[in-house]
C-alpha cells in the first residue's frame, strides 16, 4: 500500500472520564445483541421491512455507494446484518485496509495492556521506550505520557516534513504535552512499540490473542513506511464495530474489563477538540476540530447523524460507526469517496444524510 494511502490514518483519540449526556439513556440493549459464531461464515439477518425501516430508500443508497467508489457496505441492528452490499470485484472474502480506522483498535488494546498490569496510562512515554526516543529534552520529554498519545495531546510538531516519521529527529517540541490537540500520526504509531515494550510480545501477536480471535475477525497488520496499518475483511470490521456497542465485551467473553477505561475511550478526552476520545471521534459535542488544522469549529462533527454516535475513522473514507441509542454499526470500505482525503471528510455527513431516509 503506498504511504499517500496511510498519510494521515492516524486514528483518533483521546478519552476522558466525563460521560456523554446520552449514556445512560442511549446505552445499548445488550441482552438483545445477537453475536455471530467466533468460528465461520454465519451470521445471522434481519429485514428493513421488519424493522420498519423505509426499504424505497436502499437501491438510491446502493447507487450513491458505487458512485462514491465503494467496495463494502454493512449496516448491523441488535448484531444482525440488515443491508450488506459488495460493490465491483469486492467480495465478502476481500481484505482492505483501515487506514485510520486501526487507531480505535490501538486505543482498545492500549487499555487492555493496562487492565493486565503491563502499563499505565498516566506514565511517561519514555518508561516504555528509554530516554531519547524523540529529539526533545529531556526534561520536556519525560511530560508526555502514554495518555497523551491516546490523546494527540502529546505537543509534539505535526508540521515536520513528514509527521508520519517515527524517527527522533522528526519528533521535534512545539508545545507542552497536554497543551496542545493535533492529529499527529507518528506518536500514534509509536504506541506500539510502547505496547510491545510493556508486554514483552509482539504487537500482532497480543493484539490476536487478546481482541482478534476473542471476537473471530480475521486480518494483521502490515508496516508500510513508518505506519503500521490494519488489513481485513468487512465482516471483520463489522465485528470490531459490534464490540464497541457492546462496549467491549463479546457474548459472554469481556474483552474490556476496565469498564472505567472504555467509557473515556468514547467520551471527550482533552479541552481543546471534545470530539475526540482515545484515538476515536465522537458525534454531538458542542465543537470539533480536525486533522491537519488548528481551528475549533461550532457545532457536531456529523450533523446528520444521532448525537451519540461515535467512530473510528479512516484516510480515504473507512468507517466504523457504532450509535448505542439505535443499536446499530455500520460498516464502509472503499477508496476514497472524492472529498478530502483525511480521517474526516464531507463523505460523514452525505452519507448519513442518506442513512436518515431509510432508518427511522
Amino acid at each position: 500500500m503506498k504511504k499517500l494511502f496511510i498519510v494521515l490514518v492516524s486514528s483518533i483519540c483521546l478519552f476522558s472520564a466525563c460521560k456523554k449526556s446520552t449514556d445512560i439513556n442511549s446505552a445499548p440493549n445488550n441482552s438483545a445483541i445477537y453475536f455471530p459464531p467466533i468460528a465461520g461464515t454465519t451470521w445471522e439477518t434481519t429485514t428493513a421491512a421488519s424493522l420498519g425501516w423505509n426499504e424505497t430508500e436502499i437501491p438510491n443508497l446502493y447507487s450513491y455507494l458505487q458512485l462514491k467508489n465503494t467496495k463494502a457496505f454493512i449496516i448491523l441492528k441488535d448484531g444482525k446484518i440488515v443491508l450488506e452490499k459488495y460493490f465491483g470485484s469486492f467480495t465478502i472474502d476481500s481484505n482492505w485496509y483501515w487506514a485510520s480506522a486501526g487507531k480505535t483498535i490501538t486505543g482498545m488494546l492500549v487499555g487492555i495492556a493496562q487492565q493486565e498490569g503491563f502499563l499505565n496510562i498516566n506514565n511517561k512515554t519514555s518508561q516504555y521506550l528509554g530516554t531519547g526516543w524523540s529529539s526533545l529534552p529531556i526534561a520536556k520529554e519525560n511530560l508526555i505520557t502514554v495518555k497523551h498519545q491516546l490523546t494527540m495531546t502529546t505537543g509534539l510538531d505535526d508540521g515536520v516534513v513528514d509527521n508520519d516519521c517515527t524517527l527522533a529527529s522528526c519528533l521535534q517540541y512545539k508545545n507542552d504535552a497536554g497543551t496542545r490537540w493535533a492529529y499527529h500520526n507518528a506518536p500514534y504509531t509509536i504506541l506500539d512499540k510502547v505496547v510491545e515494550n510493556a508486554t514483552s510480545l509482539n504487537y500482532n501477536i497480543y493484539f490476536q490473542q487478546k481482541i482478534r480471535n476473542k471476537i473471530g475477525m480475521n486480518g494483521v497488520w502490515l508496516p508500510s513506511g513508518y505506519n503500521n496499518v490494519y488489513y481485513s475483511t468487512a465482516r471483520s470490521m463489522a465485528r470490531f464495530g459490534l464490540l464497541l456497542l457492546n462496549n467491549g465485551k463479546w457474548d459472554t467473553t469481556t474483552v474490556v474489563k476496565d469498564a472505567s477505561y472504555f467509557t473515556a475511550q468514547t467520551n471527550t478526552s482533552n479541552t481543546y477538540n471534545l470530539s475526540y476520545g482515545y484515538l476515536t471521534w465522537l458525534n454531538g459535542k458542542p465543537s470539533y476540530m480536525l486533522p491537519t488544522l488548528q481551528n475549533v469549529f461550532n457545532g457536531f462533527l456529523v450533523p446528520n447523524a444521532p448525537s451519540d454516535m461515535f467512530a473510528a475513522l479512516g484516510k480515504n473514507d473507512q468507517k466504523v460507526y457504532v450509535v448505542p441509542s439505535k443499536n446499530i454499526v455500520v460498516i464502509r470500505m472503499g477508496e476514497s469517496a472524492g472529498n478530502l482525503q483525511l480521517a474526516v471528510s464531507s463523505f460523514d455527513n452525505e452519507l448519513w444524510g442518506k442513512l436518515k431516509t431509510i432508518i427511522p
